[in-house]
């Protein structure tokens, strides 16, 4: 395996705020994301919104294997240098079903936690961002004036 593909909601600022940090880690296998929602992600993966890829994160791997809640998330963490140690132990008959437990509560509670947690969206920090006026100095020439002049 050399791929991971992980299919998240990029309308969920939990899943957006997962993804950044998954992309700050290092890495022992290529991860790319794709919205679950997209036509992108129906091609690599049909079927994929009839496995509720809305309600839970869904990774898929280049040689076909795929995990769906708790199993994934222990996946990404597996992907990763610093955290593999405990994917294996989360991945354990003792663990695993606390794992899936905990996983669920998440996924199910994501867009409250997101609004709770002030979490944005990458979509709803991008469609901010293009609201906003454009500057008075477009060629970034801009100088900051200063209220006293005897201070430089």
């Amino acid at each position: 395996m050399k791929t991971l593909t992980i299919f998240y909601d990029p309308h969920c600022g939990l899943c957006s705020r997962f993804r950044a940090w998954l992309e700050r880690e290092p890495t022992r296998v290529r991860i790319d994301f794709l919205a679950y929602d997209g036509e992108e992600a129906a091609r690599r993966f049909p079927g994929l919104l009839g496995l509720r890829a809305d309600r839970e994160v869904v990774v898929l791997a280049d040689d076909g294997r795929w995990w769906q809640g708790g199993p994934a998330w222990i996946t990404c963490l597996w992907a990763t240098e610093a955290h593999r140690d405990w994917a294996f132990r989360l991945a354990t008959p003792t663990l695993l079903p606390l794992v899936r437990k905990a996983v669920h509560l998440l996924s199910e509670n994501r867009l409250s936690l997101s609004r709770l947690l002030n979490l944005r969206a990458d979509s709803t920090l991008a469609q901010a961002i293009h609201s906003l006026p454009e500057a008075a100095c477009p060629d970034g020439s801009c100088a900051i004036s200063t209220p006293n002049p005897n201070h430089p």
